[in-house]
């Protein structure tokens, strides 16, 4: 039975899926806590009253996690742990009315731009004041920015479209406001985040202004770092190249989901691109951007996927020679272009192949990194973990790249500041050093 200890007005929210996810939470957190909530970021403790679940919806195994979560929820409900169970997010936005069908026990489904109605569904109101300041699920010294809502694409295999919208940018001074209150707050590092970093302003000035924005938000006192995600790897605005090399706060950094190389896989995902210019990118940027971090996602086992395509990655992948891969299998995906499209191979032939690429990347990874032992780098450490301060360069970012652990003993350095660190030695996927400064 539920203890009389609770409090009412205990809101946990549970995130789950990207980072373009988490900002949403924060703002609903925000919100909440903005109305005298009493508001966590996935608590451990037993003791709040609501859940509210951000759901994603991109992937099978995404969307297998949500349902997952959401019925542990309706179990702790049922047995009086907690009293209200709220669904928001990508799946809920999706699969709104089959969710309602399937879990009645969930007291209301809320989409992805629903913020305003899950507020009064609790009695909240939606304070137009607080645009843009948000209840932090990272640590305190990093945040990401998400300057675009939705995507304006069309590749057959993503649903991101239908659960998001069209692509629409923020004002860039409202981001810069944005920027100055996480700064004000303690944060030293800003990665940009949307489905598609490149298309930034195209809808509100008539004109790419990536550029623009990131020699903006450059200005704000207290931002150290300012980091690229998710840029899509056709007619990227190349005077961002230049502010890489000018500009010491644009880590060179650039996460760009490439998806495939093979011009017929690319062709039939409607990426609106090639392997010759997904080549003249990449080296584009190494040229303009000596020493610059690139990271991509690629997919295996799309409907057509032969051994010849696939067999195009692996010699892409070994050629390359990117910084960070990561790999995922394709799932079909209700109303997208390719749903309907047949299987070609199997889900074990799928994950193979994806195995085999990432085993491949690790070794790439091991060499780049034995090549990074005897010199220094600017780290900034996030926390501290088995008797290592864990930090990261500007080359990384947070969960999904390298990590610097520097040994507790004998060093000294506090976290969300940055110091300079020596590496001493090296693994496929974690930098060890000593500081130096």
């Amino acid at each position: 039975m539920k203890t009389k200890t609770m409090k009412k007005n205990k809101v946990n929210v549970i995130t789950l899926g990207c980072s373009k996810n988490l900002v949403d939470s924060e703002v609903i957190g925000n919100q909440l806590k903005a109305n005298n909530f009493d508001v966590a970021h996935e608590s451990q403790e037993a003791d709040r009253e609501i859940v509210i679940i951000n759901t994603c919806g991109f992937i099978a195994n995404a969307k297998e996690e949500s349902v997952n979560t959401i019925l542990d929820a309706v179990e702790a409900k049922k047995e009086g742990l907690i009293e209200k169970v709220y669904v928001t997010g990508c799946l809920s936005q999706r699969y709104k009315d089959d969710l309602v069908k399937e879990i009645p026990e969930v007291d209301a489904f809320f989409g992805t731009r629903d913020v305003p109605n899950l507020l009064k569904t609790l009695n909240a109101d939606y304070k137009h004041e607080l645009v843009g300041e948000r209840l932090l699920g990272t640590p305190s010294h990093y945040a990401y920015l998400k300057i675009a809502e939705g995507c304006d694409k069309q590749c057959s295999f993503c649903a991101i479209p239908l659960m998001r919208g069209k692509h629409v940018s923020k004002p860039i001074e409202d981001l810069v406001k944005e920027a100055e209150s996480l700064a004000a707050n303690g944060v030293k590092e800003i990665m940009l985040i949307a489905q598609e970093l490149n298309y930034y302003g195209q809808d509100l000035y008539k004109q790419r202004r990536l550029a623009d924005l990131i020699n903006a938000l450059s200005e704000v006192e207290g931002i150290e770092w300012i980091r690229l995600h998710y840029a899509y790897p056709a007619k990227f605005p190349e005077e961002v190249f230049d502010i890489m090399n000018e500009n010491p706060k644009l880590c060179k950094y650039i996460d760009m989901p490439l998806q495939h190389i093979s011009d017929n896989m690319l062709k039939s995902m409607r990426r609106a691109t090639t392997k010759a210019t997904t080549w003249k990118i990449i080296n584009n940027l190494r040229q303009r951007v000596p020493g610059i971090a690139i990271r991509t996602t690629l997919m295996v086992g799309y409907p057509g996927e032969t051994q010849d395509d696939y067999q195009e990655l692996v010699d892409f992948i070994q050629e390359a020679q990117l910084d960070r891969v990561g790999v995922f299998t394709y799932s079909h995906e209700e109303n997208t272009h390719a749903y309907a499209m047949p299987d070609s191979i199997s889900h074990q032939e799928k994950q193979e192949r994806a195995n085999h690429l990432m085993e491949l990347q690790s070794g790439i990874s091991y060499d780049k990194n034995q090549e990074k032992i005897g010199k220094t780098f600017k780290v900034l450490f996030d926390k501290v973990e088995g008797g290592y301060f864990v930090g990261r360069t500007e080359f990384d970012s947070p969960d999904v790249d390298n990590e610097v652990l520097v040994p507790t003993e004998n060093n000294f350095a506090r976290i969300g500041d940055f110091a300079t660190v020596e590496i001493t030695e090296a693994t496929e996927f974690d930098l060890y050093g000593k500081i130096i400064d």
